[in-house]
């Protein structure tokens, strides 16, 4: 069986949706190739990166990237995990699901580090969850019919 290519997007491509490209690849790697951009890309969130690694996953060498690097690729499926990514996304034509399910934004969260650290483990946790929910390999078969 092949892989399933999926594309999450977020804004800026620093946080949700590289926490989730890292879950897919680290939990069902053997199922699915995950990718991420950004509708308008930016620099990766140091406190996202401290925070995946205490899961054991390291994506400090990971770089925000631009959909437009993802629009002529043959993607399965595309997930936006930010409402204005939602708004914006382009469409991709070989991909044959669509799923949207939005997080809170990292970078909005103010407050101390420790207290900015504790919700953006609070997202993380809440992101790994909804991955193993939704792409759980015959879950998300029996769902969308992909195989």
């Amino acid at each position: 069986m092949v892989n399933l290519k999926v594309l999450f997007i977020c804004q800026h491509n620093s946080a949700r949706s590289q926490m989730a490209e890292a879950f897919l690849n680290s939990l069902y790697g053997d199922s699915y190739t995950a990718y991420s951009a950004g509708v308008d890309p930016g620099s990766l969130n140091p406190v996202v990166v401290k925070v995946m690694r205490e899961c054991g996953i390291d994506i400090s060498q990971k770089q925000s990237k631009s959909i437009k690097e993802f629009l002529k690729m043959d993607l399965d499926c595309v997930v936006t995990v930010c409402d204005q990514a939602r708004e914006t996304c382009p469409f991709f034509p070989g991909a044959s699901i669509y799923i949207h399910k939005g997080f809170i934004d990292p970078a909005r969260i103010i407050g101390s580090q420790e207290y900015v650290e504790e919700r953006v483990r609070i997202i993380r946790d809440e992101i790994r969850e909804w991955i193993i929910q939704t792409f759980d390999p015959p879950h998300f078969h029996e769902t969308y019919g992909k195989d």
